[in-house]
């Protein structure tokens, strides 16, 4: 899943080679240009809204994690202190949620 940015037929071809189904919405000017050019305009590229959404949850997740300066940094030099921070940044996260 990406957004608008990677909207490319590139990135949509380097996808679909590997098997892997792209989840990316088309481009406004994208769009505006293949209606332009009618019938030689190609086919919309496939979208699954739905599977679009989820990617929003996924990315406030990060974003709230961001917020611990710590996590974003890594100053912690043990793995095992990294690791109950990230933990504790969850359990925060999902008690306040």
């Amino acid at each position: 899943m990406a957004d608008r940015g990677y909207a490319t037929a590139v990135t949509r071809r380097h996808l679909r080679e590997r098997g892997i189904k792209a989840v990316i919405p088309e481009k406004r000017d994208s769009i505006v240009a293949r209606r332009r050019k009618g019938s030689k305009g190609g086919r919309l590229p496939v979208f699954d809204a739905q599977a679009y959404k989820g990617r929003n949850v996924v990315k406030r997740a990060f974003a709230l994690a961001k917020q611990w300066r710590g996590l974003v940094t890594r100053y912690d030099k043990l793995a095992v202190v990294y690791r109950g921070a990230v933990i504790l940044c969850a359990v925060l996260t999902w008690l306040k949620v």
